[in-house]
């Protein structure tokens, strides 16, 4: 499950957004445990812990003391305008200005984008 790209910690968190984003998780539900995690994943506890809290600083899960952790209400449109955000400038402007630097026409990179997500092309 982890990649030695990034720290597991930073993984788990990214995993708990990706299932937030694509409504695994929803609003309030509750989310396993850090002991849970821990132990299901067999990854130190602190590791889970550090994980869980940096969701809670991004507003994507919140405590109940004694109950346990759940998601935020409304953290999938947080995360998806987040994320949205982060994918036009990391990845739609520099293509445009690489673009821009191969003297290729927007226009030629709209139509190619329509080919690609255009039904009956075998995708």
């Amino acid at each position: 499950m982890f990649d030695d790209r990034s720290p597991i910690y930073r993984q788990i968190a990214d995993q708990i957004k990706d299932d937030v984003l694509r409504g695994v998780l929803a609003d309030d539900q509750q989310v396993m445990s850090t002991t849970q995690y821990a132990a299901y994943y067999r990854i130190n506890p602190a590791t889970a812990a550090k994980a869980f809290q940096q969701l809670v600083d991004e507003g994507v899960i919140y405590k109940r003391r004694g109950v346990g952790m759940f998601v935020s209400a409304g953290a999938q449109r947080r995360l998806r305008d987040r994320r949205r955000e982060r994918f036009f400038g990391e990845v739609l402007e520099p293509m445009i200005a690489e673009a821009g630097t191969l003297g290729i026409p927007v226009a030629d990179i709209v139509a190619r984008i329509h080919q690609l997500t255009s039904p009956g092309d075998g995708r």
